[in-house]
């Protein structure tokens, strides 16, 4: 697919939660090496030790942090370009019928409803010029033409909730500008994804940084892997 793509990212300014490790921490490095500003969000910012990214104090579960963030950017930037929603858990690998109540919920608080309030306050900032990004890291696990038996199912359903996300998201702001798109990185090693994964953080991050550079225009409201589009 022939896609309208930003060569360089200098001067424009991008957001990534969860960035202090695993395929967040890789996003935010592959986004300074094509020359944004980064903005890498981290419950506690002394855990940012990437060079030269901004470290700023955000918890998708507390909104004050949230909304906090977003004004400090529009103070010390005054502009965003490209929201990455990285953050997530894995919760319980139970079935539903085993699943504690009180793991649902956390594990939907940082999967689903901490990118749906982030992006709500992102949105007037991302809206101010044609072509600001949402990237939301999803999961194949919550494809729903994939099937989903095999546990995690407060996972698997708020990453199909996040796919929800990104359709809404182009449905009603794609004519303004917007491009929100979803990535399914693959099994990657990480503290979610475990030692036997098969694919390096940096491979995950791959198609999340490659829709960061999408150009005004570019396709959006889709869900991709590998660089290629796939099925919700």
């Amino acid at each position: 697919m022939d896609i309208d793509r930003h060569a360089s990212l200098d001067g424009q300014v991008a957001l990534v939660t969860g960035a202090t490790r695993g395929i967040g921490r890789s996003i935010a490095i592959g986004l300074g090496s094509l020359g944004a500003t980064v903005y890498a969000g981290a419950r506690n910012i002394d855990d940012v030790d990437a060079e030269g990214q901004r470290a700023i104090e955000l918890d998708v579960t507390d909104d004050g942090t949230m909304r906090a963030a977003i004004d400090r950017i529009d103070e010390e930037a005054s502009r965003l370009d490209v929201l990455v929603n990285n953050a997530g858990v894995a919760g319980s690998e139970a079935p539903l019928h085993e699943a504690e109540v009180e793991g649902i919920d956390a594990t939907f608080g940082v999967n689903l409803r901490g990118p749906v309030v982030l992006t709500r306050f992102a949105l007037p900032h991302l809206l101010k010029r044609p072509g600001g990004r949402v990237v939301n890291v999803s999961s194949g696990m919550g494809a729903l033409g994939e099937g989903m038996s095999g546990g995690h199912p407060p996972y698997r359903v708020s990453k199909a909730g996040l796919n929800g996300l990104t359709v809404y998201l182009h449905g009603e702001y794609g004519d303004e500008g917007l491009l929100a798109n979803a990535a399914c990185p693959g099994w990657i090693r990480t503290d979610l994804g475990s030692a036997a994964a098969p694919r390096s953080p940096e491979e995950g991050a791959d198609t999340p940084v490659w829709l960061a550079t999408f150009e005004s225009g570019s396709p959006a409201g889709r869900f991709w892997r590998d660089r290629e589009r796939i099925d919700w």
